[in-house]
């Protein structure tokens, strides 16, 4: 199993597991957990209606593509921390990572 934590916007933690064998991003394991994520756009990186924080295990991510980084350079509020959850395949090397959902 893969398991990190994800903190929604009122400050709660909560552990996600999921399958290591899962095909799936980021954005649609937090749709599937019920959390509070538009992504309007589907997927696609051309809302960041799925904007995450990571707060920890950000070194263990791939780094973001040009047209992920030209969409969080819209955002007023990104940080280097920000990703967009869509963008982050589900993989061993989210173990241990915390994600805060981005303020709405």
């Amino acid at each position: 199993m893969i398991i990190f934590d994800v903190v929604d916007r009122a400050g709660n933690l909560q552990k996600v597991e999921v399958p290591e064998e899962i095909n799936l991003n980021l954005m649609e394991v937090l749709k599937a957990s019920e959390y509070p994520i538009l992504a309007t756009c589907g997927g696609m990186a051309l809302c960041a209606t799925c904007q995450v924080e990571v707060a920890q295990g950000l070194e263990n991510l791939p780094s973001p593509t040009d047209v992920e980084l030209d969409m969080l350079d819209q955002l007023p509020k990104a940080t280097p921390q920000s990703r967009l959850a869509c963008q982050i395949k589900i993989n061993e090397n989210l173990n241990g990572a915390v994600f805060h959902l981005a303020a709405e």
